[in-house]
């Protein structure tokens, strides 16, 4: 039997949200941690007249204060005694407890104050309004995606024989110079530019047009007077510039050579066809997801618990880390991105404080609906899911299966039974056809 059983505890409710954990640490089971404790750190402990190590616990005690195992004594104690506490008052926690220990009759008591989970629940889910997104397709999207497919199947081909033109792809060194001074930032070797893209200083590329392989020239310039960088705008560069290399992109004709080149079709109608079968298909399921997100945004509304500090501010975190993880995915630095948009820490925190506060009220609104409509999530649900999140991630059945812990499925469980929630509020919604008027709001507003 552990020695966790030998811990009493009582519950004081502090504020709404915030309770305080009593644990009453019996003598024996205090000085059997104590005793771990010393045996723990003796080893670090050098007294005069002991060899390292050997130093008696009372001599230490004597020399440092009795209180000198008391912290590593609490980690041994503690957790057991703690999640005892729980299980015995039911306590959902949201939050790390604040912990204080004081010794008592020769035993502990341990003060733990730590937040919970609010209680909420929804006594309506019906009737919760959405417009549905216009998903027409036009004539003009399915060309922009057959152009992007030219686009990416396009040639290039290496000239020789001709001056640089517009739509060339030319390669460059350059330096710049402002009153005969380069500036930081103005010089690169082997640079790509498109001509005609408006990519550089307005009059840099139109300069370079006409010019022959190998040629070295100057390209004189007026930098815009609402340039980014202060010291450059409105100021006169030469750029001393060679021309490398010119190349032409060969962008092949929309025609039914093209549909067959690029796909299993044997005409451009065919291939269009396709096209349009694909956008209609990506933009119901955009259109789905910009109703579920209303769905969820009016249920939010419906609901208006005190949140815990602590269960917002993990959210908000939760949410940064998010948004670092998908700058540093496409291969930026995160630090570098904040400081290229002028961002820090504190303005990326505010911009999720309102997500992170929806997204609490949507999960504890649907936690109450899975509970009030007794939604679970059986044998076959589960094993669906775990085919389909394999799927997903494109990996093997058995291997997801052994990276998943009771934890990990306990969670898969729960967004089941969160989809089954959504799935009734979706059936009892309401459409409406177009915005309410502005400065008119919604009762789910109210």
């Amino acid at each position: 039997m552990s020695d966790s059983t030998k811990t009493t505890s009582t519950l004081e409710h502090i504020e709404e949200n915030l309770v305080k954990l009593t644990l009453n640490i019996e003598p024996a089971q205090f000085e059997k941690a104590l005793n771990q404790a010393y045996l723990k750190n003796r080893g670090q402990i050098a007294l005069p007249g002991f060899r390292r190590g050997r130093a008696p616990r009372k001599m230490i005690e004597r020399q440092f204060g009795k209180e000198v195992f008391y912290e590593d004594a609490l980690d041994i104690i503690f957790p057991d005694a703690y999640e005892a506490a729980l299980e015995e008052h039911n306590l959902d926690v949201v939050s790390a407890p604040e912990v204080d220990l004081q010794e008592a009759d020769g035993g502990a008591i341990i003060i733990a104050e730590v937040h919970t989970k609010p209680h909420v629940e929804v006594e309506d889910y019906t009737g919760i309004t959405y417009t549905r997104p216009d998903i027409t397709i036009t004539d003009e999207e399915i060309d922009a995606e057959v152009d992007r497919n030219r686009e990416a199947n396009a040639r290039i081909h290496s000239i020789e024989d001709r001056p640089a033109q517009n739509g060339d792809i030319v390669t460059i060194d350059f330096e710049g110079f402002v009153d005969g001074v380069p500036f930081p930032g103005g010089a690169a070797e082997d640079f790509e530019l498109v001509l005609g893209s408006g990519s550089f200083i307005p009059g840099f590329e139109d300069q370079i047009v006409g010019k022959d392989l190998d040629d070295s020239f100057d390209v004189n310039v007026t930098f815009p007077e609402d340039y980014h960088a202060e010291d450059l705008a409105g100021k006169d560069a030469v750029f001393k510039v060679t021309l490398h290399d010119i190349n032409h992109k060969e962008v092949p004709e929309a025609d039914d050579d093209f549909a067959q080149e690029v796909s299993e079709y044997d005409t451009l109608d065919e291939f269009k066809a396709e096209i349009r079968s694909k956008i209609e298909e990506h933009k119901q399921a955009d259109a789905d997801r910009l109703i579920e997100n209303q769905l969820l945004s009016g249920l939010a509304r419906r609901i208006s618990p005190n949140i815990p500090k602590p269960m917002l501010e993990q959210e908000n975190q939760r949410l940064m880390r998010d948004f670092a993880n998908r700058v540093q995915g496409q291969g930026m630095n995160f630090g570098s991105y904040m400081q290229m948009m002028g961002m820090d820490m504190d303005g990326l925190r505010n911009m999720y404080t309102d997500q992170a506060r929806e997204n609490i009220l949507i999960r504890l609104a649907l936690e109450a609906i899975i509970k009030k409509e007794g939604i679970e999530a059986n044998d076959e649900e589960y094993d669906q899911e775990l085919t389909r999140l394999a799927d997903q991630h494109r990996m093997e059945r058995a291997t997801l299966e052994e990276s998943i812990g009771e934890d990990e499925e306990d969670a898969i469980r729960q967004d089941i039974k969160a989809k089954k929630a959504i799935g009734l509020i979706k059936a009892a919604a309401t459409q409406v056809e177009a915005p309410q008027e502005e400065g008119k709001e919604d009762s789910d507003n109210e």
